[in-house]
């Protein structure tokens, strides 16, 4: 299967997990989609005091300079670690 197909049903498998990952799991699954999807952060930085953008753009802008592959391959990964 071709690394796009096993990223798209990876993404789709992120779904449907039986428990819910924690905060950082989530999150470290955000960015590495983003990167894999956008490439490197494209968005200006959310001010004031929305800490979850700006944790989630913390988030995907340290994923900076990594390939869409290498992000693919590591959020299938994460996704499937969290299938058991």
């Amino acid at each position: 299967m071709e690394l796009q197909q096993l990223f798209e049903h990876a993404a789709a498998d992120s779904k449907n997990l039986a428990q819910r990952p924690d905060n950082a799991t989530l999150l470290k699954l955000y960015s590495l989609y983003k990167q894999a999807t956008e490439g490197d952060v494209n968005i200006e930085p959310p001010g004031g005091f929305d800490f979850v953008n700006k944790a989630k753009y913390n988030a995907w802008e340290e994923l900076k300079g990594k390939s869409r592959d290498d992000a693919m391959r590591e959020y299938i990964n994460v996704v499937n670690g969290l299938k058991g």
